[in-house]
């Protein structure tokens, strides 16, 4: 088993800050009205345990050695995360299901689907790493 299929908790992040770009505000209101509907859809099922659009304003931390701040991430941009979803209880290919259904995929957005972790990778890896030197 793929340790991607152990999880039931998934995140999707929507990508893409230009799809609305070419839009009227009348089929602006109908792409919305769809997304609110699956939405609503996906959060009666008990699927959606949460979600959020994000705001376009916001700061970059760098690691440099100073620990640098700079405008950004700048919702433009093809790759800007414009919001996500917590999907809790799913297999991998439910939250695909889900993903797939995105009324803004037409559109140019994409959503990236992405397990959550039990523990971050990092410290699995030096457990991993524990194990095998006290074997």
């Amino acid at each position: 088993m793929d340790k991607q299929d152990k999880s039931s908790e998934y995140l999707l992040l929507f990508k893409g800050g230009d799809w609305k770009d070419s839009m009227s505000p009348q089929e602006l209101q109908d792409v919305m009205g769809q997304w609110m509907a699956w939405f609503e859809r996906w959060t009666d099922k008990g699927v959606v345990k949460g979600g959020q659009p994000l705001r376009s304003e916001g700061r970059v931390v760098t690691g440099k050695a100073d620990g640098s701040v700079s405008d950004g991430p700048f919702a433009e941009s093809k790759e800007a995360i414009g919001g996500y979803f917590l999907l809790s209880g799913v297999s991998l290919e439910e939250a695909l299901e889900v993903a797939r259904e995105c009324p803004t995929l037409r559109y140019g957005l994409t959503v990236e689907v992405r397990p959550l972790a039990e523990i971050c990778p990092i410290m699995e890896h030096l457990n991993e790493l524990a194990a095998g030197a006290t074997a």
